[in-house]
């Protein structure tokens, strides 16, 4: 790791009000070029002497995509502790959900980094980790169409969307604080040959529980931009988190996740109590 700080320095100062989300993604490319300057005497260290937080820190908004893997959604479908006789009958006959039920937004403080990892919010309850590849937006857009939508991607990361099981909406049972991890970095879209094609992967405690390809999603990120931004102007720094694979389960105090993908990097992630 580099100390590449002096970089921020291209980021303009604001008065009030400021602008809608983040500011180091709005000014990527200005940052990416002072990154270069700056590099060659840059301070090195080990990842292990390092805090990694969250690799955007103001977007002005996260959105989900549920239940868009098709064998994540027949093994939910089939359990009681999961879909608690409501979210099941959501599903019934539907081949892709995204395209029923629209996305869900997390709060945007939910976010947390990897170091920091997830503080469980209601420790009586089931709570589940979700892996999943994260969408960053990289410009102001509104109404993109798919064809154009990566035009508007800064770059991806991994993600944790921890759960905790219950009749609520998706939004209230997703949004404490800690349960939208991103990590362990963001990875520029221009180093990501083919994000409909990457190797997705979550182990807890050292023992694989989610192995799956960006490929069987059933609305891929394309879709997805173009569904968000029909509904929401998009901003830099906004995510897009694009659904889990089958092989969710529980977490409690003590446990160790580690989530990863193909580029991406991988993270571990710390369980505490409350």
């Amino acid at each position: 790791m580099y100390d590449v700080s002096s970089a921020l320095d291209r980021l303009p100062s604001y008065r009030w009000p400021f602008p809608p989300g983040d500011a180091l993604i709005r000014r990527l490319d200005s940052v990416r070029e002072a990154v270069g300057e700056v590099r060659a005497k840059a301070k090195a260290y080990r990842l292990d002497q390092v805090r990694l937080l969250s690799p955007v820190a103001n977007p002005s908004k996260v959105m989900a995509a549920p239940a868009n893997y098709r064998l994540h959604v027949e093994i939910d479908a089939a359990d009681p502790a999961v879909h608690h006789n409501l979210h099941n009958k959501q599903l019934e006959g539907v081949e892709r959900p995204v395209e029923k039920l629209g996305l869900f937004l997390k709060a945007n403080s939910s976010i947390s980094g990897p170091h920091s990892g997830v503080r469980l919010n209601w420790l009586d309850r089931r709570n589940d980790f979700e892996a999943e590849l994260c969408v960053v937006i990289g410009k102001t857009c509104r109404r993109v169409s798919a064809d154009r939508a990566f035009d508007y991607v800064a770059g991806y990361c991994v993600g944790l969307d921890m759960t905790v099981r219950g009749a609520e909406d998706r939004s209230f049972r997703k949004s404490a604080d800690t349960y939208c991890v991103l990590g362990p970095w963001l990875t520029t879209a221009d180093d990501v040959r083919d994000p409909a094609n990457l190797d997705l992967w979550l182990k807890l405690n050292g023992d694989y529980k989610q192995k799956s390809s960006t490929g069987a999603m059933t609305v891929g990120i394309a879709r997805l931009i173009e569904l968000a931004s029909d509904t929401y102007t998009l901003h830099p720094g906004d995510v897009i988190m694009t659904g889990t694979p089958e092989g969710v389960g529980s977490v409690k105090p003590g446990d160790i996740i580690s989530a990863g993908c193909d580029g991406l990097g991988a993270m571990t992630v710390p369980v505490h109590g409350d």
